[in-house]
C-alpha cells in the first residue's frame, strides 16, 4: 500500500505478504468504530479458506494442538491462527498477547498468529473474532484456525464461525463430557482425545464412542464425528487429525452442504450485525430525549415497558428508506 491510502480506504489490497497491513487491519477490527465498519463493509471474503475451530476446556492442550496443526498444514498452504484469550479487565485487550509457545512457527512467513480478546462476549467469543477471520481470508490465507478461550458457551459458539469444529477433551474430562454431551454432539465435527498417554484414556474413548454411536443411529446419513487420539506435545496423532479434517471438508462439499452451512452462519451474523446497528442508533444522543419521555410515561402509569419498547422500535425504522431486494444473491462464504 502506498502512503496516501489507509487500510480502511483500500482493504481489497490486503495481502498476506504484507503482514504489517494485515496486523493493522485486525487491530482496527478489534477497536471497532466507524473506521472498522468502513473496512469491514468493503471486505469480500472469497470462501476459499478452510476455517477450523479448536475448542475445549482450559488445560486440554488446545494451543499445543494448534501449533502442531500449523506445522502439519503448512506444506499444503498458508496458515493463520486467531487465539481467543481472556480479556484484560483494564485494557479490554488479550491478556496473553501473541502466544509465546507458538513463536517457533510464527517466524514462518506463511504463518500468521494473532491473539484476540474475548471482551466478555457471551460464550467467550466476540464479534471481532468472526470479522478477523474475514480479514485473514481476504488477505489470502488458505487455512484459518480459531482457538477458543475455552470457557462458558464458547464450545458451542465456535460452530457459528468455523467450517470444521474440533472438540478437544482429555482423560480427566470424562464427567464433563457426560454432563455436556448434548452440546458437544451438536457442534463436534471431530473429537480430539488429547493427552491420550494419560490414565483413563481408554475409558473416555469408550464413553465418546457410545455417544457418537447413539447419535449415528438417530441421524442416518449424517456425518459421524470421528474420535482422533493425540498426544499434542510430541505430535502423536496429528497426521490422522489432518486427515479427518480433510474428510470432513469433502463431506461438506457433497451436495452443497458447505454452502448451506455457511449460509446458516451468514444468516446468524447478519441478524447480529443488524441488531448491533439498531442498538447503537438507539443509544445515540438523538434518542436520549425520546427514551426519557418513554420512561416518564411508564413512571406516570400512562404506558408499560412493553408498549414503550414497541414505540421505540417503530421509531427506529419509521424513517428508514425502503431497501430493494437484489436481483441476484450470492453467498460470500464469510
Amino acid at each position: 500500500m502506498n502512503g496516501e491510502t489507509t487500510i480502511a480506504d483500500a482493504p481489497l489490497a490486503l495481502d498476506l505478504r504484507d503482514r504489517a497491513a494485515v496486523a493493522r487491519a485486525l487491530t482496527l477490527v478489534e477497536r471497532g468504530g466507524e473506521a472498522a465498519q468502513s473496512l469491514l463493509a468493503q471486505l469480500r471474503a472469497t470462501g476459499r479458506a478452510i476455517r477450523v475451530g479448536i475448542t475445549g476446556a482450559p488445560g486440554a492442550g488446545k494451543s499445543t494442538l494448534a501449533m502442531q496443526l500449523v506445522r502439519a498444514l503448512r506444506p499444503s498452504g498458508t496458515v493463520a491462527v486467531i487465539a481467543v484469550d481472556p480479556s484484560s479487565p483494564f485494557s479490554g485487550g488479550a491478556m496473553l498477547g501473541d502466544r509465546v509457545r507458538m513463536n517457533d512457527v510464527a517466524a514462518d512467513a506463511g504463518v500468521f498468529i494473532r491473539s484476540m480478546a474475548a471482551r466478555g462476549a457471551l460464550g467467550g467469543l466476540s464479534a471481532a473474532v468472526a470479522d478477523g477471520a474475514d480479514v485473514l481470508e481476504t488477505a489470502g490465507y488458505d487455512y484459518v484456525l480459531i482457538e477458543t478461550v475455552g470457557v462458558g458457551q464458547s464450545e458451542l459458539d465456535i460452530a457459528g464461525i468455523a467450517d470444521t469444529t474440533l472438540v478437544v477433551v482429555t482423560p480427566e474430562s470424562g464427567d464433563e463430557v457426560q454432563t455436556a454431551k448434548a452440546g458437544l454432539l451438536e457442534v463436534a465435527d471431530v473429537f480430539v482425545l488429547n493427552k491420550d498417554d494419560r490414565p483413563d484414556g481408554n475409558a473416555l474413548w469408550n464413553a465418546l464412542r457410545r455417544m457418537v454411536d447413539a447419535r449415528s443411529r438417530t441421524a442416518r446419513g449424517a456425518w459421524t464425528p470421528p474420535i482422533v487420539r493425540t498426544v499434542a506435545h510430541d505430535g502423536r496423532g496429528i497426521e490422522q487429525l489432518v486427515e479427518q479434517i480433510g474428510r470432513h471438508r469433502e463431506h461438506l462439499l457433497q451436495d452443497g452442504q458447505l454452502t448451506a452451512r455457511r449460509r446458516t452462519r451468514n444468516r446468524a451474523r447478519l441478524l447480529a450485525l443488524t441488531t448491533a446497528h439498531l442498538v447503537r442508533r438507539l443509544q445515540s444522543a438523538e434518542y436520549a430525549e425520546l427514551i426519557e419521555g418513554a420512561l416518564g410515561a411508564v413512571d406516570a402509569g400512562d404506558s408499560t415497558l412493553h408498549e414503550a419498547a414497541g414505540s421505540l422500535a417503530r421509531s427506529l425504522t419509521a424513517d428508514a428508506p425502503e431497501v430493494a431486494a437484489p436481483q441476484t444473491a450470492t453467498a460470500t462464504g464469510a
